[in-house]
């Protein structure tokens, strides 16, 4: 939900005139995981320390069909 209502609220500026070009995934949420050590998860994968194997979460399908359609649904 946090990354739908961003990106809601991004088209919104847009739409109210504010030059904006594009988005990166990649946040100042990420910097929230560098202060935390790896005691909390963030990001669209799941990462498996152990063996460095990836798991895609839900958002990361949310996010997949996103760009697909170029529109939020």
């Amino acid at each position: 939900m946090y990354l739908r209502n961003y990106l809601a609220e991004f088209c919104r500026a847009t739409v109210e005139g504010y030059p904006l070009k594009g988005y990166f995934l990649w946040s100042l949420m990420d910097n929230f995981e560098w202060a935390d050590g790896f005691t909390k998860r963030f990001g669209i994968h799941h990462v498996d320390f152990a063996t460095q194997g990836r798991t895609p979460k839900w958002s990361a399908a949310w996010y997949r069909e996103l760009i697909r359609r170029n529109a939020l649904v």
